[in-house]
């Protein structure tokens, strides 16, 4: 994990501003009540905080935004070591191009266009 941190461009590394990255190994019953999951869907990783987007000058003094990355879940999807690490570092992405105020839908959208 902190290797899909240290390889995004300086330009976003450097404002990654009041963040944890956190891992743990399954997501609690109140993190996926939080979230939209379709049926079938996992949950890899969550960002829980106010984007850099919604902070105004009043921001400050709160705890750190966070994001976790789900252990288990990512496991269960990937066949061997190399699936797990692109794997860790795309859902770290995601859930940090959240923290700069990017939506699903948005993200979404980039993949296609990737593609």
């Amino acid at each position: 994990m902190t290797r899909a941190v240290d390889s995004l461009p300086d330009e976003f590394r450097t404002k990654l501003e009041n963040i944890d990255v956190v891992v743990e190994e399954w997501p609690t019953q109140y993190q996926l009540a939080k979230t939209r999951l379709k049926r079938g869907q996992t949950l890899l990783g969550l960002y829980e905080g106010v984007p850099l987007t919604k902070r105004g000058r009043h921001y400050g003094l709160v705890p750190p935004d966070k994001i976790t990355i789900f252990q288990k879940p990512i496991e269960a999807k990937c066949s061997h070591d190399t699936e797990i690490t692109a794997e860790i570092q795309r859902v770290v992405r995601h859930e940090i191009a959240h923290h700069f105020g990017i939506g699903d839908a948005r993200l979404r959208q980039i993949e296609r266009d990737k593609a």
